[in-house]
């Protein structure tokens, strides 16, 4: 079977790849074979780092519940645990939400907790 080489399927794909390299330094914006490889890294990278996204907003969230918690005379712990003998249900992304923008649903959720944590 004959081998193509210049071929609209072939230069489609090959354009394809050097545009998913626009704006990556020296060869590997222009030259396929270096650009191929660079592409190949760059999508796998943006794969992993869509899923560790998560966890990092996850440990912002958390870093800035203790802050609030400990201007409230609690942990971060503490209240987790007072959280779920008072059965409350909101995560920390509202948590910490609330703690920045609504200061005083903020303040009436850790006292049930503290409520809770004392009976």
């Amino acid at each position: 079977m004959s081998r193509a080489v210049d071929g609209k399927k072939r230069k489609d794909h090959r354009k394809k790849i050097l545009g998913l390299a626009k704006g990556f330094w020296g060869r590997r914006h222009s030259n396929y074979k270096v650009a191929k490889d660079a592409v190949a890294k760059a999508q796998s990278y943006a794969y992993r780092d869509r899923r560790d996204r998560k966890g990092t907003f996850r440990r912002l969230w958390i870093a800035r519940l203790n802050a609030a918690f400990r201007a409230e005379g609690l942990t971060y712990s503490r209240f987790i645990e007072g959280m779920a003998k008072a059965q409350i249900e909101v995560d920390r992304k509202m948590l910490a939400d609330m703690a920045v923008r609504d200061l005083a649903g903020f303040k009436a959720v850790v006292e049930k907790a503290k409520a809770a944590l004392v009976a």
